[in-house]
């Protein structure tokens, strides 16, 4: 019986693993995805709620409202904007735009699990360059990494799952060292949480390097992980080429809608921001107090560094009534959820032997 060959590249690609549920029935806190704890403001449900009536209809394949909107509240023009499914589906996008087979995508590791699958899937060669024991990205080792086959280097600011943001000096430096040709994503899906007065502003760093390009979400700050909308900023000319690689009408008309009430209601979801970030510092200090290691983190969540201690901190973790997200013989990562998981989460550590 004859079959249809498959890409040699998916018999080596990892599987994204995504954050445990509470099994049906089960009462627990899910602090296994980094989404934000707060359901949409009643002002986006109402957004929500008009769109619906349009799902017979195909969206705006460019998401013009959107992009402009977004556009004006980054201070960027309108073309430099393309939103996609989600920031992962975005970064798809940028590497389908400059990668040819075979080229080398330089990232870090650990950091975002779907970064090995984006690149395999655009036809590239991953570079790993291994993160810091404090969970710090290692910048002089990503650019020591590049050779004239690298098109990309992958910088995730803060680093998703060990939480620290990259530095400005160490930034500009990095960038000094990389070849003016070779594309640096910036991934910012957790920059609105950041409170590191060292880290870089992002859209500086990109009005002064014509070769970076930024990655940022709806996902987690504003509350919309469920309708699946990020965007990259890029020049016109990258932005033009990302746009005509991306999914056609990938982003819905739910989501745009959703996207514009969220920017219209900035201020009012930044209150809901800033005490996701009272609540990581509660659980950094709460940890830290009891004996724990644990990595600054500029983020939604905080990291353990559990090593091969990990699967089994997990696992006893949601018998305890909290769902966190193990990786396997690394760490674990721990998502700010309600204060009440919070709550709960400590007292479990609390009974535990510090690492």
């Amino acid at each position: 019986m004859s079959r249809v060959p498959l890409r040699r590249a998916l018999s080596d690609l990892p599987p994204y693993v995504p954050g445990g549920r509470a099994p049906v029935g089960a009462a627990a806190f899910k602090l296994s995805s980094n989404e934000n704890p707060y359901p949409p403001l009643p002002s986006v449900m109402a957004a929500i709620a008009d769109a619906a009536v349009d799902v017979n209809r195909y969206p705006d394949m460019y998401a013009t409202e959107l992009t402009e909107a977004i556009a004006t509240r980054l201070g960027v023009a309108p073309e430099a904007v393309v939103a996609g499914c989600g920031s992962v589906a975005v970064l798809g996008h940028v590497l389908a735009t400059v990668c040819e087979a075979g080229d080398e995508v330089v990232f870090p590791w650990r950091s975002f699990e779907a970064y090995p699958i984006a690149v395999s899937l655009a036809g590239a060669v991953g570079v790993r360059v291994p993160v810091a024991d404090d969970g710090r990205l290692d910048l002089p080792a990503l650019a020591a990494a590049v050779t004239p086959r690298t098109r990309v280097v992958l910088v995730c600011t803060p680093n998703n799952p060990t939480g620290p943001a990259v530095h400005a000096d160490e930034l500009d430096a990095f960038l000094d060292a990389v070849p003016s040709d070779v594309l640096v994503v910036l991934d910012e899906a957790y920059v609105e949480f950041v409170r590191d007065p060292q880290a870089p502003d992002g859209l500086a760093v990109f009005a002064a390097h014509p070769n970076v390009v930024l990655v940022r979400t709806f996902s987690k700050a504003y509350g919309l992980a469920g309708l699946r909308v990020g965007y990259a900023v890029a020049r016109p000319r990258l932005a033009a080429g990302i746009r005509a690689a991306s999914t056609p009408f990938g982003v819905s008309h739910v989501a745009q809608l959703a996207g514009v009430a969220s920017l219209r209601a900035h201020d009012e979801l930044m209150v809901r921001v800033e005490a996701i970030v009272g609540e990581r510092a509660r659980m950094l200090i709460g940890l830290r107090a009891q004996g724990w290691t644990v990595p600054d983190s500029q983020a939604n969540f905080v990291w353990l560094p559990l090593g091969e201690r990990s699967a089994a901190f997990a696992d006893q973790c949601a018998r305890a009534g909290v769902i966190v997200r193990p990786f396997a013989g690394d760490g674990v990562r721990i998502s700010v959820g309600e204060p009440e998981a919070t709550d709960l989460l400590l007292e479990f550590t609390a009974t535990t032997t510090p690492r």
